[in-house]
This record gives structure tokens, C-alpha cells and sequence, in this order.
């Protein structure tokens, strides 16, 4: 580890009595703020016409000339220390607004000389000193140059100071500035969050820096490589609790002014984006580990007294417990918070001690959430926790490398989950929510490699767009095979190796390989083919994945890059080279798709039928997946990966049927607005119903839980498509559900694994009456999964009138939270009435949608891929075309490949239907008899 600069006690003490003396200094801040403010309105429905939208594009390249032209920071400076105070207002001012002030002195040492200093500053009005928007002072015998002149750069998100003349390498400065920012509601920052308890508005200050917004909450060097020890004081009301990274160490007020000021233990080396500093009135549970961690959960009063945070804290002990194992290494800070906090962009962030989540992702109800929920908040918490080490400990170098963070947390969460919950064999799972998934996107000619080139990824935007499938899912799988080629224990080794000997410091991802090539030197008798950066390379530099080909007759095999589009063309292309049954790629291991000979898939496919027990569960997924997939790449007909769906009338485990109905999905969005749909909808209607009976009669006429954790699920799917298909007596025994709970609000009979699947099955099947009733129970709800279920059954309804209305609702954030405005437009759009309002709803609003969420939203891709997976007529590919001509001038921020991408599916699907939708006709016409 590398030597760690603290500020000193005397100068940190020095420090507090300057955030009291500094009081009146903030208080008197520039009333100037409110152009700021305006930058940021708009009306619903406007084009964005503010300062801050995206320029239009140039007519040339922009060419940097400055070193504050640039995106990166200069490597002249590197900070040691920040010494930082916030004091956030949970009330507005006379203006209306919610501010936050504060001020800053970090401590940075000069590595190349150089006579300007450039640190990130995003939308803070600075306090001016002699002219000037900061202090600049030498520490020890250094000599401080004057300022010249300083500015702030709006596009690159600078605070320039050019000095008359040039600081001496080696030498320690101390810059100061003082801030007043807006707490807006925007989720990004140091940002505002409200809801109500018991009929009172309340207010929450909290944050989300990740990836480049700790800037927008006090100057800083805002880069991940750019570490430093933190030194944090909030100042809060005395009705309130202060959070942030480190454990409060001194709790005191000041004389006259009704605040309490929380001063809290220094950080560890860290970087900017892992900062959190949260006030609100929240209460906590808290456990302490056998090491002495403080474990805590903290959430709405409400949420705490209903014990909602039990499951979570009951489940962190055991995951950390696990990690520590896993990676042979402490966990290295002396608390582990968790919150959770009514509006949050993303399911859950990592912030290093304090870490935030959606209510979704971390209230558990054991009365009214479902199995699902269960899952999802097992998950998320052992993702982020697996952070703690990977991601926080040891940090990647830059952007580009996110893969190497996020695909680790994927892969290692299921790892941390089946340890806290044994009996759900959680691992499989990947195959569906992570392997399968990533395939449908990298078999795509707009897909990249999991490692982009530093040079690639400069910009807020570009660094977003890498939060995305590719990174996170593919990421997971490469690093599955990874480790099962090399071994768990081996994997574990050097993983281990790699934290203790970075830790605290950063990497870049042929760090991880050198350690694992020395894992594999060090265990007696292991060799493997090539090393380990030669093999992973071939994985991590070049998009796509292969397709292996199987001849069991003559034992050829061979392989190629498999595209969905195989008349595609491909900016990267890969580099590849090449009376029993033949299976390849057990349990799924490896990053890659099988292809056999017609005969071994005539047996394969007579195996399933006469006996498919014969095959791993895992393997009769993969079969499906395969096929559907082989078939849509045209290696293979759509009558052969159709057939792999007949044996499923017997099948009646989750994985299979899951990995059925997910490949079925995507013929119902190409058919279901033609005449195919009726000959498929006869089709599934007659594999559904053995799995629906089957559930009917285990579940002793659906008054039991199924006991196995995948059968819930699995009984999920059957009841789902039962009624969508019209399997008989399930459209009736949906209705009887919903209009008892309708009878009887406060006892609701639906069993929370099933409400999703009822509430949206009910609202199909009525009218304004069960929609309305359906907004009462959402705006009424105490349980953040429960109004989330009921948020997105409301967009089932068939009257395109009430989805018209719920669309306008997403505009409002006192009906539908900013956090859930894009993703209530999807479900809107996946509804067959709604696609159409919803297409028409964006492309109308689209200034507006883009200036509130498509600029550091890392789900605002989403938007994109939801609102256009139906597209398949010329028709629509123009339109498509026609919204990115016509919004140039707009943007499209990080939803910028997603756009590529939907022209690119769009071209794909018009082929595909022009190509098969005869034979699939005739197919499901002739099976459906």
C-alpha cells in the first residue's frame, strides 16, 4: 500500500472551529443562485431550449486546445486530503429552493510542475475570495504562488485557476473554497428526497456520486484513480441524523443556531464516486459481528417499526462472513451502513460503509412480499457488499475497465447469496438472469468489447453508457469460465493475492490476470494451454462470442462469431479459429453457443421427449436457448428450435420453462398484432395447461405455497400465461382475487408471489373501476415492492384512455417518483394498446424527457430498448430513423448506443418476420391440433 497523507489533529480541529466560524460566511451566500436554479426547469412537453442541454453537434470535431478542453485532468496534481463540511437546508427558502452550503480545502501535492490548477466544479455558485473562486496556501516550506485569474468551464465541469507562477514539484498546497449548490430533486449529487409519513411531508438530503457528480457537491479531483482520505462534517438539523462514509465520532451543537454539527472518522483512501452523506429523520436496526462491525439498516421510521430491515440485517453478517472467506481479507472499515431511501436512479449503489438502495432492493415483508423480493434484496446486498473489496478496496483505473467491477459483483452475488440462502441453489440462476440475457445483446453487430480503450470513454455520457448488459451481464459470464476452467480455489487465490497487494490503491484488469497466472504457477500440478491473459484476452478485447459446431459423425469441430444477423456487418469482427447423443458446454461454463449436426439434434431432441430428466436442468435450457438463438442467426431452421419447445407439456421445472417462455416472448412480439398470433396463442395454451393443473393440484387448489424456491417461481409462469393464453378457469379464479380484495381493501387474499401476475391480469381484464382502485392502493402503500408491483400492473390496462392518463402522470413526481418515470413509460409500452401512446408520448416530449433523465441516468437506455422491442415493419424502422435525424440537435446522452441498437433489432426483426412468419403460421397451426 502507498504511504497515506492525513491532515494532521491540530489542522482537522482547526477545521471544525473554521465550519463554525465559517457559519455566517454561508449563511450570506449569493441570493445569484436562482439562475442556476433556472437552468435546470423546464416545462412537460418543451423542447429543451435551457443552457444545460446537450449543444447542438458541430459542424467540425471538436478539437481540444486547453488543458481544460480536455475531459481528464491533468496528471500534475494528485490530492492527499479533503477536509469537507455540508450543511443541507431540509426546509426552502424564502425562493422556494433547497439549498446545501459548504466548504472544502483539499490538500494536493504537485507531481509536475505546472501554473494551473483544474478540479471538478459542477453547477456551485463559489464564493469569491479577492476576486478570485478559491484560497490557495502552501503547507510545510512551500512557497504559494498568487492567483492570476480563475474561471469555471461548463462543458468539462471545471474550476480553472491559473497562477502567476508555477508550483514546485514535490511540495504540498492546500486549496479552500466555499459552495452554495441547489438540493435538488434530480438524483444525482447531493440531492433531495421527499415522501410522506403519516400525512407530513418529509425530506431527505442524501446522494448518488457515482460516476461523476461528487463534483456537483463540492470541487474535488473527481476521477476514480484520483484517491484521497476524506475528513467529512455535517451540519444538520438536531431533529435529524447525520450519515456519510466513516463512523460518527463527535456529535455537537452550536450555541444559538438550532443545529446539531456531526463530525465523522476519517475515510480510508478512497475514491470520489464511492462519497455519501445523507440527514434525515430515519431509524436504524443494528447488529455487531463477531469482529466487532457495526452492521446497520436504516430506513423510514414507518419501514423500521413494520420490521421491513430485518430480513436485510439478518442476511449482511452471513454474506460478509462469506466475502471474507472468499477473498482471505478483512473487511476493511469499522462500520457497514445500509439505507434505504425513497427515490434512488439506480437498484442500489456501493458507496463505501454507507451504501444506498431503492426500497425495493432492501425492505422485505414477510407477510405482503413475495419470493421474488426475497431474492432481489439477497442479491443486491450481496453485490454490493461484494464491492466493499472489489470495486472499493482496490478501484479500476478508469471507466473503461467497468466491466472488470461490475461483471465481478454480478458473478460473486450469487456466490454470496447461496451462502445466505443455501436451499434455493441460486447459482443456476445466472444461466437465465445474466449468461442468456447477454447473449440476445453481444450477438449484435453494434455490440463492443468488455474493455473500451481509456481514449473511448471520456465524457459523463460515454462513462454512463458503460453502465450497461455488456459490462455487467457478460462481465459475470466471462469471469464464471474463468473460474471454472481454473478452478474455484485457484480463482480464489489469486483474487486474493490481487486485493491484498492493491489494496487501496488502483488497477487496471491485467493486474487481475497476473495474479491469477501466478495462482495457477503456485498449485502443484495444474497447466493450462496458453496463459491467462492470452486466453482471457480473446474473451475481453474483441466483442461477441462464437458459436461452436458439432459434427458427431465425423468429429469435426469447429467455430465461428455468431451473429444474430449474419448478413451484418461488423465493425470488430472476432477472432476465432476450430447410436448415442452428444452434448457440449455442460452446466453451461463456457461464454459460447452449440451447434450439432441434424442427426445429434434429432436425438437430443427425441431425449427431451421420451425421457428429459436424462438432461441437467441447466442443459435443457440451454438446448432452448440455443436453438432459438441458432435459428434466429439462420444456422439452424425455426422449426428445429421450435420443436425443442414440445416435450414441455411434461417439464415442470423453473429454468427450462423460464428459458422457454423468455425465447416464446419474442415471437409474441412479432405476431401479436397478425393472424400468427391466434395459431401460437392455441399453441402455448396447450403446453400451459399440464403446468397449470400441475400447480393447481400441489398448491391443494391454490391454498398452499409450492415448498421449493424455483416452483414458486415456476407456478408464477404457469398461472401468467394460463390466463394469457386462455387456459379455462384462470381468467375467472384472477377476477374472484382481485374483486375480493376490491370488497375488502384491507385484507388483501392474493398471495404476494402471485400479485404481480394477478394485479395485471385483473387490470387487462377490467376497466376504469379496477384501475382506479388499483392508484388507491399505490398511493396508500407502506411497502415499496407493493407500490411497485401495483405501479406496473396499472400499465395492463386495454383502455387507451387510462394509459394516456398514466403516461402524463410520469411527468408529475407527485404521481409517479422521478425514480420510476422512465420505467412506468416501458411498462406502458410493453402493453400491445400502449406501445403505440407511449412512442407517440417520447417522441412528442423528448427535449424534456432528455433534460430530466438522459444525461447521467444509467437506466436511461432502457427507455430506448423498452419503447421499440416490438418494431418490425418498414414503417417503423423509418420512424425510428426519423426521431434520431429530427432530435440530433437534442441528444441522446447515455440511451446513444441503445438508439443504435434499436435500428439495428428493427432492421433484424423486418427480416426475420419476412423470412419466417409463413413457416411459424404453419408450424403452430399444425401443433396447436
Amino acid at each position: 500500500m502507498g504511504k497515506v497523507y492525513y491532515v494532521s489533529k491540530n489542522v482537522g480541529l482547526g477545521m471544525l472551529v473554521l465550519a463554525v466560524a465559517a457559519l455566517a460566511t454561508i449563511i450570506a451566500l449569493s441570493i445569484a443562485y436562482d439562475k442556476e436554479r433556472a437552468k435546470n426547469r423546464g416545462k412537460p412537453g418543451d423542447e429543451a431550449t435551457d443552457s444545460t442541454s446537450m449543444p447542438p453537434p458541430p459542424t467540425t470535431p471538436f478539437i481540444p486546445k486547453e488543458p481544460w478542453d480536455h475531459y481528464r485532468l491533468p496528471d500534475s496534481l494528485v490530492p492527499l486530503s479533503y477536509n469537507v463540511t455540508l450543511w443541507p437546508r431540509l426546509e426552502p427558502d424564502a425562493r422556494g429552493m433547497f439549498v446545501f452550503t459548504g466548504h472544502s480545502a483539499v490538500v494536493f501535492r504537485c507531481v509536475k510542475e505546472t501554473d494551473l490548477i483544474i478540479i471538478h466544479s459542477n453547477k456551485l455558485n463559489l464564493t469569491t475570495f479577492y476576486g478570485h473562486h478559491a484560497k490557495l496556501t502552501g503547507l510545510g516550506k512551500a512557497t504559494v504562488p498568487t492567483i492570476q485569474k480563475s474561471w469555471l468551464v461548463v462543458k468539462t465541469e471545471y474550476l480553472v485557476l491559473q497562477l502567476h507562477s508555477r508550483l514546485a514539484v514535490g511540495s504540498l498546497y492546500l486549496l479552500y473554497t466555499e459552495f452554495l449548490g441547489e438540493l435538488a430533486d434530480d438524483l444525482q449529487g447531493f440531492y433531495r428526497s421527499e415522501y410522506i409519513e403519516d400525512g407530513v411531508k418529509k425530506v431527505v438530503a442524501t446522494s448518488q456520486m457515482q460516476a461523476t457528480y461528487a463534483r456537483k457537491t463540492f470541487p474535488c479531483f473527481d476521477e476514480p484513480a484520483m484517491k484521497a482520505v476524506f475528513n467529512v462534517i455535517i451540519i444538520h438539523d438536531r431533529a435529524t441524523v447525520a450519515l456519510s462514509n466513516g463512523r460518527d465520532i463527535v456529535d455537537s451543537v452550536i450555541d444559538g443556531v438550532p443545529v446539531s454539527v456531526t463530525t465523522f472518522e476519517p475515510t480510508e483512501r478512497m475514491s470520489t464516486y464511492l462519497l455519501a452523506f445523507i440527514v434525515s429523520d430515519f431509524v436504524k436496526i443494528q447488529s455487531t459481528q463477531n469482529n466487532s462491525l457495526l452492521v446497520r439498516i436504516w430506513a423510514r421510521r414507518k419501514a423500521i417499526a413494520d420490521r421491513q430491515g430485518d430480513y436485510a440485517l439478518s442476511v449482511t453478517g452471513p454474506i460478509l462472513q462469506f466475502y471474507e472467506h472468499y477473498y482471505n481479507a478483512t473487511y476493511p472499515l469499522s462500520k457497514s451502513d445500509q439505507i434505504a431511501l425513497p427515490d434512488f436512479n439506480a437498484g442500489a449503489m456501493e458507496n463505501w460503509g454507507l451504501i444506498t438502495y431503492r426500497e425495493t432492493a432492501l425492505l422485505y415483508d414477510p407477510m405482503l412480499s413475495s419470493t421474488g423480493n426475497k431474492e432481489r434484496v439477497t442479491t443486491v446486498i450481496s453485490h454490493e457488499l461484494a464491492h466493499m473489496w472489489f470495486g472499493n478496496l482496490v478501484t479500476l483505473q478508469w471507466w473503461n475497465d467497468l466491466w472488470l467491477n461490475e461483471g465481478f459483483a454480478s458473478y460473486v452475488e450469487y456466490l454470496g447469496a447461496d451462502y445466505a440462502e443455501p436451499t434455493w441453489n441460486i447459482k443456476d440462476q445466472i444461466i437465465l438472469s445474466d449468461v442468456h440475457k447477454v447473449f440476445a445483446v453481444d450477438a449484435l453487430a453494434s455490440s463492443h468489447p468488455l474493455s473500451r480503450r481509456e481514449e473511448e470513454v471520456n465524457n459523463p455520457a460515454e462513462i454512463s453508457e458503460m453502465f450497461n448488459t455488456i459490462s455487467y451481464s457478460k462481465g459475470a459470464a466471462v469471469l464464471r469460465m474463468l473460474s471454472e476452467f481454473l478452478t474455484e480455489p485457484v480463482f480464489a487465490k489469486g483474487l486474493s493475492s490481487y486485493l491484498n497487494t492493491f489494496a487501496f490503491n488502483n488497477t487496471v484488469y491485467t493486474d487481475l490476470w497476473d495474479h491469477l497466472q501466478k495462482a495457477v504457477e503456485n498449485t502443484p500440478g495444474m497447466h493450462i494451454p496458453h496463459t491467462v491473459h492470452n486466453i482471457m484476452n480473446h474473451w475481453t478485447l474483441q466483442m461477441g462470442f462464437p458459436v461452436v459446431t458439432i459434427d458427431t459423425r465425423t468429429g469435426s469441430i469447429t467455430q465461428k462469431h455468431f451473429l444474430l444477423d449474419p448478413d451484418s456487418v461488423v465493425d470488430r469482427p472476432s477472432q476465432v479459429s476450430g447410436e448415442d447423443w452428444v452434448l457440449a458446454n455442460t452446466n453451461v461454463s463456457g461464454y459460447f453457443r452449440v451447434n450439432y449436426d441434424l442427426y445429434n439434434w434429432d436425438r437430443l431432441l427425441s431425449l427431451l421427449s421420451t425421457n428429459h430428466q436424462a438432461l441437467s436442468i441447466i442443459n435443457r435450457a440451454q438446448i432452448i436457448d440455443d436453438t432459438f438463438n441458432l435459428a434466429r442467426a439462420k444456422i439452424i431452421s425455426t422449426t428445429l428450435a421450435l420443436r425443442t419447445t414440445k416435450y414441455l407439456s411434461k417439464e415442470r421445472d423453473y429454468i427450462p420453462w423460464d428459458s422457454a417462455l423468455r425465447n416464446l416472448d419474442y415471437y409474441i412480439l412479432m405476431f401479436d398484432r397478425t393472424e400468427v398470433y391466434g395459431a401460437l396463442q392455441a399453441y402455448l395454451k396447450k403446453q400451459i395447461q399440464p403446468l397449470f393443473e400441475h400447480f393447481k393440484t400441489i398448491t391443494a387448489n391454490w391454498t398452499k405455497v409450492p415448498t421449493k424456491h424455483t416452483d414458486q417461481y415456476n407456478q408464477i409462469n404457469a398461472v401468467g400465461y394460463a390466463c394469457g393464453m386462455g387456459v379455462e378457469g384462470c381468467r375467472e379464479l384472477i377476477k374472484s382475487w382481485y374483486r375480493q380484495w376490491m370488497e375488502n381493501p384491507h385484507h388483501n387474499p392474493i398471495h404476494p408471489n402471485l400479485k404481480s401476475t394477478v394485479y395485471c391480469s385483473a387490470i387487462a381484464f377490467g376497466g376504469v373501476e379496477e384501475w382506479d382502485f388499483a392508484w388507491r392502493m399505490f398511493k396508500n402503500a407502506t411497502l415499496a415492492s407493493e407500490a411497485s408491483r401495483l405501479r406496473a400492473a396499472m400499465s395492463c390496462t386495454k383502455a387507451p384512455w387510462l394509459l394516456n392518463r398514466y403516461l402524463e402522470y410520469t411527468l408529475d413526481p407527485t404521481k409517479i417518483r422521478k425514480q420510476d418515470a422512465t420505467s412506468t413509460i416501458q411498462y406502458v409500452a410493453r402493453n400491445i394498446v400502449g406501445m403505440p401512446l407511449a412512442w407517440n408520448f417520447v417522441r412528442a416530449r423528448w427535449g424534456y424527457i432528455f433534460q430530466q433523465y438522459g444525461k447521467g441516468s444509467f437506466s436511461f437506455s432502457n427507455l430506448i430498448n423498452g419503447i421499440t422491442k416490438r418494431f418490425s415493419s418498414e414503417f417503423e424502422l423509418q420512424e425510428l430513423k426519423k426521431f434520431k435525424e429530427e432530435n440530433l440537435h437534442v441528444g441522446f446522452g447515455s440511451a446513444t448506443l441503445a438508439l443504435e441498437q434499436a435500428i439495428e433489432k428493427t432492421t433484424a426483426n423486418i427480416k426475420w418476420v419476412t423470412e419466417n412468419k409463413a413457416h411459424v403460421l404453419k408450424w403452430f397451426t399444425e401443433e396447436s391440433k
